[in-house]
């Protein structure tokens, strides 16, 4: 087993590997800027060292990481999620000094990472993928030509792209050519690369994704579905285990085409194949995350498996402790993504201090954060400050614990999307379990909500704010 892993990453994902390092006996190292010299990762961790004055520089640095692991003693690097979690250059610079990288080998990285790439290689695994391109675009004019082949709408890409960005959707030729320079420009600025490709544009599917783990002596297993169809210009917002979408069948087709992924390019460690469902119930490919997905607790939720910690264990040379009729799938989960956002003035971010935090509790609520009063919220980073995971033996419950736990989280000195997802759990078609990628763009009305404080949520911070006074 490892003894000491250097978390390379910030936030709330590496304070849930530092928890899962302190539950296996193994030393963590934390990394952070001078922005994040009060983090709670940095408090957590059993050693902390500062990576620069600059706020995201020393997290991309390779060098500086490698060689501080190095200096440190550690025998392992766990890259998180962001940042460099799915740098090829990273994973290769960890092994060539002798050091673990906790993920997939370099070059199923960036096989993946490439989104042509990883479409030739499905192709030949017999896995199904939208129409479109067979590599990367020369110029516009053959975006133009294939667009015609393959019919609106289509969608341009980013072949590096990730999370949402480096992608618009081109209802007629006039919007190609307008987006063609635009795409370019963001894939360039976000991934280094000017490389786009196009694809059929599969209008309001629902995004059905499968995580699996595979050890280095073939073996590899699914651990069920996530439904991440509710989200905002490509971003998910809340996510849902497994989908309240799925019939058994469609449940296990897509749980052994994830599989049949893994297996066909060598990959090893944790990793989500993500596809699209039409409304025809028809699955396509649409690209595989070689890394911890931020959702993966909802996963953890229904099937009890504790995904970093098998992340660690794979990356160490242990073989898989599962077999897949082993994983038995329990109930219902849903993560909030809780960012400091205020919905009501398009989602500008609300950066700022917490003046009070306490997190929901109670029989199936989980929280995941690296937050917590006075905190001071960088403006640097990305917007989500918290997760909300709650889980139920049916859907239905599993909505009235999401409004509970909603209800019950108190968080202020900022704004947050908490009100929003209120709205959203008391949707009849949320509620119902029928809703697609465009449920958010359709529904503007779910901004239209009082920002009058709760009877209950001004009583508690009336006491708590007593309390504090007299002492208490």
């Amino acid at each position: 087993m490892l003894r000491k892993i250097l978390i390379a990453n910030r936030g709330e994902i590496a304070v849930r590997i530092i928890r899962a390092c302190t539950e296996m006996g193994i030393r963590s190292v934390a990394v952070y800027s001078e922005a994040d010299r009060f983090a709670l990762h940095v408090k957590k961790a059993d050693e902390a060292y500062c990576i620069g004055s600059e706020p995201v520089a020393g997290y991309l640095n390779i060098y500086t990481l490698v060689n501080l692991a190095l200096a440190t003693g550690c025998d392992a690097v766990h890259p998180g999620y962001g940042f460099l979690s799915e740098n090829a250059q990273f994973a290769r610079a960890c092994k060539e000094r002798g050091l673990i990288f906790i993920g997939p080998e370099a070059d199923v990285i960036f096989r993946m990472g490439d989104k042509t790439e990883a479409r030739k290689a499905m192709v030949a695994a017999g896995i199904p993928v939208t129409p479109g391109t067979d590599g990367n675009l020369c110029d516009v004019d053959e975006a133009v030509s294939a667009a015609e082949k393959i019919g609106y709408p289509v969608m341009l890409k980013a072949t590096s792209g990730g999370g949402g960005r480096g992608i618009r959707r081109c209802d007629n030729v006039h919007e190609l050519r307008g987006n063609y320079d635009r795409v370019i420009s963001e894939a360039t600025k976000a991934f280094g690369s000017a490389a786009v490709f196009l694809e059929k544009c599969i209008v309001n599917p629902r995004h059905i994704e499968v995580q699996v783990l595979a050890d280095r002596y073939g073996n590899a297993i699914h651990l069920y579905e996530r439904d991440c169809s509710i989200q905002r210009r490509n971003q998910k917002l809340i996510e849902i285990a497994p989908s309240p979408q799925l019939d058994e069948a469609q449940r296990q087709y897509i749980g052994g085409l994830a599989v049949i992924a893994a297996k066909a390019v060598g990959y090893t460690n944790a990793g989500t194949v993500e596809f699209l469902l039409d409304d025809g119930g028809r699955f396509y490919f649409m690209e595989m995350n070689t890394r911890v997905q931020v959702e993966h607790t909802i996963t953890e939720t229904i099937t009890g498996v504790d995904i970093v910690e098998e992340q660690i264990r794979i990356a160490a040379g242990l073989p898989l402790r599962f077999k897949q009729e082993e994983i038995i799938r329990r109930g219902f989960a849903i993560q909030f993504r809780i960012n400091a956002e205020d919905p009501q003035n398009s989602f500008l971010p609300s950066f700022g201090r917490i003046s009070r935090y306490y997190a929901p509790g109670g029989p199936g609520v989980r929280t995941d954060t690296a937050i917590y009063t006075g905190y001071e919220i960088p403006p640097f980073y990305d917007s989500m400050v918290a997760k909300v995971i709650v889980n139920a033996l049916t859907w239905e419950d599993a909505i009235q614990r999401g409004e509970r736990a909603l209800k019950d989280m108190g968080l202020f000195g900022i704004k947050t999307t908490i009100p929003y997802y209120l709205q959203i759990l008391r949707h009849p078609e949320f509620r119902a379990a029928r809703f697609n990628t465009g449920f958010v763009e359709n529904n503007p009305d779910l901004v239209n909500y009082s920002n009058k404080p709760r009877p209950e949520v001004l009583a508690s911070v009336i006491a708590a704010a007593m309390a504090s006074h007299t002492g208490l």
